[in-house]
């Protein structure tokens, strides 16, 4: 018997996951391709969303629209699911010198910065964590996302529904009828593909300038254990008893196997600041889905109306993932247009 879906979603990521939500969410039905075999950089990734980022300590991009979106989100989605895995945490960032500390005084009270800043701290904490003789920038509305938790979360709510399949996706198995796209005796209008770096692996949306980048992340114990992140050069995150610690990123290999020359790379930034003794238990890689311009991918492919693409979510996944996700669900169920910035059509001639 031939089963149909509104959608074919390949890939349950952080990407595939929120749109499954937001368009069951907008009473559509959704069959979810998940490869429990196959690499996945969400499943990777430390999962931070922080709300002041990069060397220039500058705000996220969209911070004003992601944030107030994505708590509302993750904690809606933790009421469904009955899981736990958005934790809010302070981050605090050490100042470098005396002169970015007194930018920040400044900074702090500006409309833009405010809503994130919780306190401009002016000399060393008490704890003596990180060096800091400056002083730091202790961020709020910052968090983790637990995303192997939320993926499994969303994985098990899906099997409840029977809109996911854990296999892999055939591409050569895919097939266009009458309008409809056909994969074996599934039957569904349209196919969304959000499934990472793989799609570099196709003919499909090969117009889109992907620059994937590994990243590798270091699972270490430190005791007592943090109450806050840390981030300069590298985060320290507590996270489920223990610490991640990352990142790095490389455009050249790319390649899921973890490397000495990573871990070297990111103890030496980790030893630069953290003050405390630590232990590696735990090291990990996955390859980012980046893209030319840093934006996410999102839209129709160029020849063909039934395919789809969420994609180019980079190293800010979590943060980016459910405001766009909603965004292509409203293009989808409503006919809203998709921003231009990330719009797929961007890279089309």
């Amino acid at each position: 018997m031939e089963q149909e879906y509104d959608y074919i979603i390949v890939g349950q990521g952080v990407a595939g996951s929120c749109l499954a939500l937001e368009l069951i969410k907008k009473g559509k039905t959704v069959l979810v391709f998940n490869n429990p075999n196959g690499n996945s950089s969400s499943r990777v990734a430390g999962g931070l969303i922080n709300p002041i980022t990069g060397r220039k300590m500058v705000l996220t991009w969209r911070a004003n629209d992601l944030f107030p979106f994505l708590q509302k989100f993750y904690t809606g989605a933790e009421q469904l699911l009955g899981a736990n895995f958005y934790h809010k945490i302070p981050i605090y960032r050490p100042f470098i010198s005396i002169e970015e500390q007194n930018e920040w005084q400044g900074k702090s009270v500006d409309a833009n910065f405010k809503p994130y800043v919780q306190e401009v701290v002016l000399k060393s904490e008490h704890e003596q964590v990180v060096a800091d003789q400056f002083g730091g920038l202790l961020l709020k509305e910052s968090a983790y996302l637990d995303t192997i938790s939320f993926l499994s979360a969303v994985n098990n709510w899906l099997i409840k529904k029977e809109m996911v399949i854990n296999e892999k996706f055939e591409l050569d198995s895919l097939n266009f009828i009458g309008g409809a796209a056909v994969y074996n005796k599934i039957k569904a209008r349209k196919v969304i593909f959000c499934n990472g770096v793989e799609i570099t692996q196709s003919s499909y949306f090969s117009e889109v300038k992907f620059r994937p980048v590994k990243g590798e992340v270091l699972n270490v114990a430190i005791e007592p254990g943090l109450n806050k992140v840390y981030n300069r050069g590298v985060f320290i995150m507590p996270r489920n008893g223990s610490h991640t610690v990352g990142s790095n990123y490389n455009h050249k290999d790319l390649t899921w196997e973890t490397t000495a020359k990573g871990r070297a790379e990111i103890e030496a930034k980790l030893q630069a600041i953290l003050l405390k003794e630590y232990k590696v238990v735990g090291h990990r890689a996955g390859i980012r889905p980046s893209v030319s311009d840093r934006r996410p991918v999102l839209g129709k492919s160029s020849s063909n109306e039934q395919l789809l693409i969420f994609n180019g979510l980079g190293t800010k996944g979590v943060s980016l993932a459910p405001f766009f996700a909603n965004q292509l669900a409203n293009n989808l169920v409503n006919g809203t247009e998709i921003e231009k910035e990330v719009n797929v059509n961007r890279f089309y001639k």
